[in-house]
């Protein structure tokens, strides 16, 4: 009988055909079991929104600044948290969550207020973690100390949006910090305490970048060897001011080989213990210019499964420390 793909996998940290660190195994080794992540939208905003260092936010970004799938920031935390854990109750079956402060900027706030917020979520039936998106220039020395006591106290992640380390498409995405900036709020995060878990975003497809550029990014996010990444493909939604760009025809998504193809070849330069959280990102379906494509998420990822079995590659194949 001719061996599975599942025993014929090389890639260590995995048990099953996955030839990437998935967060589903993450989450069975940390956990032991699944866990349903509750988006929360508090009501925070962004530097690049309130005139900080910028006005209008990522070009990319909708108006709840990629909170899009969480509940009304009018509720509470609370009620946000019975309502989105009630829609996802079919879905993961399980009694365990991870709240998600994923709506814009969440340690753009005063230190009171994020400790209201996320003592309350803390305290939630269920919670054995908490995941907090943020920005690398929003890292407050007392926040950054409050974050490192809290990992005392539960399974944190704070994810850092990057989306490019290159400094011309931070100009001209808005993004309102350079890569010097980012680096060194992710060192901050890092001297703070051992037990943060960093997460970096990046975003395939941003406007002027080819396919150099993008793996370069994956280059620099591999010497910084976070804990997790998460890989998004650029969409094109509404209410965002790339849709303008894209309507007037001067921007053009990524087509679905050239980003499979970009995926498989990130994971090959990522080291094999980080976590890979994400693949590819998803729109809300009303919303979605473009790619279509995109809209068939799981065929996407069985593709990136079917190309890295072909390539006989797996994730850190071609990583090379320091490199």
């Amino acid at each position: 009988m001719m061996p599975t793909q599942k025993e014929r996998n090389p890639f260590p940290n995995s048990d099953s055909n996955k030839r990437y660190y998935t967060y589903d195994y993450y989450l069975r080794k940390t956990f032991g079991g699944k866990c349903a992540k509750i988006p929360l939208d508090v009501g925070f905003t962004c530097p690049n929104i309130d005139g900080r260092c910028g006005v209008g936010g990522c070009i990319y970004c909708s108006s709840r600044g990629s909170g899009d799938f969480a509940a009304s920031s009018a509720l509470s935390i609370r009620d946000q948290f019975a309502i989105t854990a009630s829609s996802l109750a079919n879905k993961w079956k399980t009694d365990r969550c991870i709240p998600y402060f994923q709506a814009h900027t969440n340690t753009y706030a005063p230190l009171a207020v994020l400790r209201e917020k996320f003592e309350e979520a803390l305290a939630l039936e269920g919670a054995v973690g908490m995941n907090i998106a943020t920005r690398a220039d929003c890292l407050e020395d007392d926040v950054v100390e409050y974050l490192a006591a809290l990992a005392e106290r539960t399974v944190l992640t704070v994810e850092l949006g990057l989306q490019s380390a290159h400094d011309v498409t931070a100009e001209r995405i808005n993004r309102g910090h350079t890569f010097a900036q980012f680096v060194e709020g992710y060192d901050k995060l890092r001297r703070a305490s051992d037990r943060i878990g960093i997460g970096i975003h990046l975003i395939f497809g941003l406007p002027g970048e080819d396919d150099g550029m993008m793996l370069d990014s994956v280059r620099a996010v591999a010497r910084l060897h976070p804990d997790q990444v998460k890989l998004h493909l650029l969409h094109v939604l509404r209410s965002s001011r790339l849709a303008q760009i894209y309507e007037r025809g001067e921007y053009l998504p990524l087509e679905r080989e050239r980003y499979i193809s970009l995926v498989v070849r990130a994971l090959e330069m990522l080291p094999a213990d980080i976590v890979i959280a994400r693949l590819t990102g998803d729109g809300m379906g009303e919303d979605l210019l473009a790619p279509e494509w995109s809209r068939k998420k799981v065929s996407v990822i069985n593709d990136i499964d079917k190309m890295l079995y072909a390539r006989d590659s797996y994730q850190g194949k071609h990583y090379v420390k320091g490199g």
